[in-house]
């Protein structure tokens, strides 16, 4: 996988999972969800340099 497609591919679950933050009414899942977007957003750094 070139690092191309890895970066779409992140950015792509980034917009999922915000969407879904949008959706979810339970504090806990806003913030399991939160974290897997800090988390994703971390990988797409590190893949960007």
């Amino acid at each position: 996988m070139d690092d191309d497609q890895e970066q779409r591919e992140l950015q792509d679950r980034i917009m999922r999972y915000r969407m879904m933050e949008r959706d979810v009414t339970d504090p806990l899942a806003l913030g399991l969800l939160q974290d897997i977007v800090a988390e994703l957003e971390a990988a797409l750094r590190v893949s960007s340099r």
